[in-house]
């Protein structure tokens, strides 16, 4: 009796599943939302990539391990916004996995990339960079938030690569930017508007003028489509600190080689010199033999504010 009864029971549950009265939860949504990306990169502290529930469209890069991290050694912010206006760090995360790996958080925008997939889909906007400043500012007064007190919301990079530089431009009079960083980018003037593509922001040079912080242009020399819009900006920039660095590989930049190859040596000591006081990295910009001078391929301009940085 009681095996009939099991299976009367059984038949039934399936009949109802089967008219829809029974809804059982099966997730058709089987991408991870975390993934460890070359080892964790070469830093000290091995990284991870991943979405937070709590920021929707933003992918997270930050080490693994955050027991180590709190008042007094909190985590510097990166926050990046990607080129074509992608809403995925897809072509940039091996360059950001490396950074977070040295001691910072890095907030992305879009969605975290799939392994061997290319995003496909709306374009980013200038206002996720601001939600991440206001994510990471409010997770780290977060009681209940596993970054609470681990994140040093006083030091915020906004940085952006092509599309992305433009953003981070639209957004550089924010009063919660410590520094700025622009890769394969530049404001476009009024003679080369049109060859933008549609959906930038497209601020006016005036918009140069906004800027309350250091800033470095990180270019790929002549061969890079957006090398005159950057060096024009860079040349345009006198009242605060500024430099330009270029290394020759057009405007694909290194982020896709290991580790983000040489564009992450030079953004990693810019950051470690701008938002961890580093003196140490600050030789790779100050001084007239600096280190990124005699570095093989890059050149350097600055003007005379740099110097004057502590």
């Amino acid at each position: 009796m009681k095996v009939k009864s099991f299976l009367r029971s059984a038949l039934a549950v399936t009949a109802l599943m089967t008219w829809g009265v029974i809804s059982m939860s099966f997730t058709t949504d089987d991408k991870p939302t975390s993934r460890v990306v070359e080892d964790g990169g070469t830093g000290p502290y091995k990284a991870i990539m991943k979405e937070e529930p709590t920021l929707d469209a933003h992918t997270i890069f930050v080490p693994q391990d955050l027991s180590v991290f709190g008042k007094k050694n909190a985590l510097p912010v990166l926050v990046w916004g990607n080129g074509a206006c992608y809403n995925s760090p897809f072509e940039h995360y091996k360059f950001l996995n490396e950074i977070a790996s040295h001691g910072y958080i890095v907030v992305a925008t879009g969605y975290m990339p799939q392994e061997g997939e290319r995003y496909q889909g709306p374009m980013s906007t200038t206002q996720q960079q601001l939600e991440a400043m206001d994510w990471v500012i409010a997770q780290n007064a977060d009681k209940s938030s596993p970054y609470y007190n681990k994140i040093d919301v006083k030091n915020i990079c906004v940085a952006g690569m092509s599309c992305g530089g433009l953003q981070t431009l639209f957004n550089c009079a924010d009063k919660r930017i410590k520094t700025l960083m622009i890769c394969n980018s530049g404001l476009f003037n009024q003679q080369n508007a049109g060859s933008a593509v549609g959906g930038m922001p497209m601020p006016p040079k005036s918009k140069l003028k906004e800027i309350h912080s250091s800033i470095i242009y990180i270019l790929g020399g002549e061969k890079d489509i957006a090398y005159n819009n950057g060096m024009d900006d860079f040349h345009r920039i006198d009242h605060v600190p500024a430099c330009a660095a270029n290394f020759p590989v057009g405007h694909g930049g290194t982020y896709a080689q290991p580790h983000g190859g040489e564009f992450s040596v030079v953004a990693l000591a810019w950051l470690d010199w701008q938002l961890k006081g580093d003196k140490n990295a600050s030789k790779m910009f100050k001084g007239p033999d600096c280190e990124l001078s005699k570095r093989q391929d890059w050149t350097i301009e600055k003007n005379d504010l740099l110097d004057k940085l502590k």
